[in-house]
């Protein structure tokens, strides 16, 4: 009996070395019921996406209470997915579709079609990993566009993953919302489950125009955040003018309560962006972190996904000025000139690390959050005056620049603040 059992051990552990067991892919569905609405269930029990936008600081994703993350492409899909599982998140998978404006032609049938050949073998190698939530289909191949037949491209990708994978919904993801895009998915795009909107300041409206122009299914928001830097106020010389993380904070809080979890009969969750940090504008814009420390619209997440107050929260700023001026007050002055800073903040500052740095206005802007570079810092003789009043020289050379304060405390959080200037 011994001899059979150790007989049968073999077989088994050489069984599993030639042919391991495929992993199991755990179903996701769309419910619909009047009382509440749509929901997306996994494993058949409800599941509200508590989401934020990249692939980085997973752990401190988990504790945050999100439960998902958003890939926009496949590039670390494995590895992503793997970390992701470890952790108890799952992931909606982007099929990245080369937008218009970089050149692809979604009236050219070769390019399409190999385009979707790539989507396929995506889509089987990744189709049965338990962590795969849902497949995002493009992103903002709405943007700047003029050829109608992209959302032909996007129904045959749609309908490739329904037949190849049964169990993961689609999801088409926008820039924004317009009558018109909604009525192009739902006439040529009827294998898409999901429409995906990615939307700053227009959130304020979101939920009422997702009714106004008629979209039946369910929807995600699938980037939100601060008010994006087409649509803040500028200086008379066209720079925008960026909130302090204090603000973005507070708006965090307002557009999560009162935007996205008020509509809980449509809307099926969303995924804060950005998670991570990026030049994009500014280096601070859409961050959640700001050179790998936490900023306090993490702390308002966390907050509302776990109800946990922080045991540490991040100092505020309450005041950040320059020769008496607030940033929508044009602050300009001549080359080498004194600046007078004040910067007031709810916590005495000797209790923080701050760090002051200059920018040039970037010139290296672009649309859809295409790659940008930051601009090459200059370096400044800053003087304390006080507590709360700093003195520096303005720049030799003319131009637009920025001002940028980082107050960082030892549990790796910070609070920062930018001040567009023009030197004469």
């Amino acid at each position: 009996m011994n001899k059979f059992k150790l007989l049968l051990q073999v077989i088994c552990w050489v069984l599993f070395i030639h042919f391991p067991m495929q992993a199991q892919p755990i179903k996701v569905a769309i419910r619909y019921t009047p009382a509440l609405g749509y929901q997306l269930t996994r494993a058949d029990k409800p599941y509200y996406v508590k989401g934020v936008g990249g692939e980085v600081f997973l752990d401190e994703a988990v504790q945050t209470g999100a439960n998902t993350i958003r890939l926009w492409g496949p590039e670390h899909a494995k590895t992503v997915l793997d970390d992701a599982q470890k952790r108890g998140l799952t992931v909606m998978l982007g099929l990245w579709m080369v937008p218009e404006r970089h050149g692809f032609d979604y009236s050219d049938s070769w390019a399409c079609e190999d385009q979707l050949a790539q989507f396929k073998s995506i889509v089987n190698a990744y189709k049965n990993h338990p962590a795969l939530l849902l497949w995002g289909v493009g992103n903002e191949v709405d943007l700047a566009y003029t050829n109608y037949d992209v959302w032909k491209a996007v129904e045959k990708i749609a309908a490739m993953i329904h037949t190849e994978d049964p169990n993961h919904p689609t999801c088409v993801v926008t820039a924004g919302i317009d009558v018109a895009e909604v009525k192009l998915i739902q006439k040529h795009c009827p294998s898409i489950d999901i429409l995906g909107v990615n939307t700053y300041g227009d959130i304020e409206t979101l939920p009422d125009q997702i009714k106004l122009y008629g979209w039946q299914k369910p929807y995600l928001v699938t980037e939100w955040g601060p008010n994006g830097h087409w649509e803040v106020p500028k200086t008379s010389w066209g720079s925008p003018i960026e909130q302090s993380s204090t603000e973005k904070a507070k708006v965090f809080r307002n557009r999560y309560l009162h935007k996205i979890a008020a509509d809980s009969l449509q809307c099926m969750g969303s995924f804060a962006f950005l998670w991570g940090q990026k030049q994009e504008t500014t280096p601070t814009w859409y961050g959640l972190f700001v050179d790998n420390n936490k900023t306090e619209s993490v702390q308002v997440l966390e907050n509302i996904w776990t109800g946990k107050q922080a045991q540490n929260p991040i100092v505020q700023i309450q005041a950040f000025t320059l020769n008496g001026l607030n940033p929508s007050e044009n602050c300009s002055i001549p080359k080498g000139k004194k600046l007078n800073i004040q910067l007031v903040t709810n916590k005495p500052l000797n209790n923080f690390e701050v760090k002051w740095e200059l920018l040039p206005e970037s010139i290296y802007t672009k649309s859809g959050g295409d790659a940008e570079l930051k601009p090459e810092a200059i370096a400044i003789k800053l003087k304390q005056l006080n507590e709360t009043n700093f003195q520096m020289k303005a720049p030799f050379n003319s131009g637009p620049y920025r001002l940028f304060v980082y107050i960082k405390d030892t549990y790796n959080q910070v609070a920062y603040a930018n001040f567009p200037f023009l030197v004469e």
